[in-house]
C-alpha cells in the first residue's frame, strides 16, 4: 500500500465547503541584533472546519510562531489569515502549550472553569460542563487539589479539560505532550482522540513526533527547515474512532511514518547545519 499516495502541493484541492482557517501567502519577519529573521515565508494554506491538522517539522522552521499568528499572539508581518467565526458569544479559539501551563494558584476544578466564569457563563451551566470534562479526563476526584499536588500528565490533562470545557471553534495545540514519558503521552492521545471524536472541533497541532502525528491527524503538513514553508501536505488514510495500539501494530501505520520521516529527514539534517553555522 502506498500510504503517501494522498500527499499535495501546498495549497491542496479546493473544497465545496468553505475552509475554517485560510492563510494566504503569510510571512513573519522579525528584526534581531544580526538583522532581519524570516520564521515563516508565504505560506498559503486551507484547513477544513472539524478536522484534525498536525504540523511537523524541525526545531526553528516556524511552527510555534505560525500557531501564535493562528491563536492572535502574533501578527503576520504580510499576507492574511482568517478564521470563520459561526457561533457569536462563543470564543474563537483556546491554546494548550507545551509544559505546564495552568494557573498555580487555582484548584484543578477552578482552572478548569476558568474561561467559562470569564464569559459570565451561568454557575449551573459551568458546574455540567466542567463536571463533564473533568470526568472524561480522569480528574474528578482530584477536582480540589492544587497543580503542586499532581503529576505533569495530570497537569495536562487539566489544561485539556480546561481548554474543552471553554468549547472553542478551534482548538490549537503546540507541543502539550513533549515533556512526558512515552506511558503518559500514549494515554494522553487516546483521550484527546477520545473527546475531540464527540464534537469533531478543528484543531491544530504541533509536534515534532511524526508517530504522534500519524496517530491523531487526519491531515498533516510538513514545513522545511528555516524558514518556514510547506514541504509537503499529506492526508492520513485511516479510519476513526481510532485506538493508539491498535493503530500502530498496522503495517500501514509504519509505512506512513516511515513515508513522513522521508520528506522531513533533509529539513532536520538542514536546520541542524543551520544551527552549526551560527553557533
Amino acid at each position: 500500500m502506498d500510504t503517501l499516495n494522498n500527499a499535495t502541493q501546498p495549497g491542496g484541492v479546493a473544497s465545496a465547503t468553505p475552509p475554517k482557517i485560510s492563510l494566504r501567502n503569510v510571512s513573519k519577519r522579525f528584526d534581531t541584533r544580526d538583522g532581519q529573521f524570516t520564521a515563516v515565508d508565504d505560506l498559503s494554506l486551507d484547513i477544513e472546519a472539524g478536522s484534525f491538522f498536525v504540523i511537523v517539522g524541525p526545531s526553528g522552521c516556524g511552527k510555534t510562531t505560525l500557531i501564535r499568528m493562528l491563536g492572535g499572539l502574533e501578527s503576520p508581518s504580510s499576507g492574511e489569515i482568517e478564521i470563520r467565526a459561526e457561533r457569536p458569544g462563543k470564543p474563537l479559539n483556546s491554546m494548550i502549550f507545551q509544559g505546564d501551563s495552568i494557573f498555580p494558584w487555582m484548584t484543578v476544578w477552578d482552572n478548569a472553569a476558568y474561561g467559562l466564569r470569564m464569559r459570565g457563563v451561568p454557575q449551573a451551566e459551568i458546574k455540567e460542563v466542567v463536571g463533564h470534562y473533568l470526568s472524561k479526563t480522569g480528574l474528578t476526584r482530584f477536582a480540589d487539589r492544587y497543580p503542586h499536588q499532581l503529576s505533569g500528565g495530570m497537569k495536562q490533562r487539566v489544561s485539556i479539560a480546561r481548554a474543552f470545557s471553554n468549547d472553542p471553534e478551534v482548538l490549537l495545540m503546540d507541543e502539550p505532550f513533549s515533556a512526558l514519558d512515552e506511558q503518559n503521552k500514549t494515554l494522553l492521545q487516546e483521550e484527546v482522540l477520545r473527546i475531540w471524536d464527540e464534537d469533531k472541533k478543528t484543531v491544530v497541532f504541533i509536534t515534532h513526533s511524526v508517530d504522534e502525528a500519524v496517530t491523531l491527524g487526519d491531515r498533516i503538513m510538513v514545513m522545511s527547515a528555516h524558514p518556514g514553508r510547506i514541504k509537503a501536505l499529506i492526508d492520513v488514510p485511516f479510519e476513526r474512532p481510532r485506538k493508539v495500539l491498535e493503530l500502530r501494530a498496522q503495517p500501514a501505520y509504519g509505512e506512513m511514518v516511515f513515508g513522513i520521516w522521508s520528506h522531513l529527514r533533509d529539513e532536520v539534517q538542514r536546520a541542524k547545519e543551520q544551527e552549526e553555522a551560527r553557533a
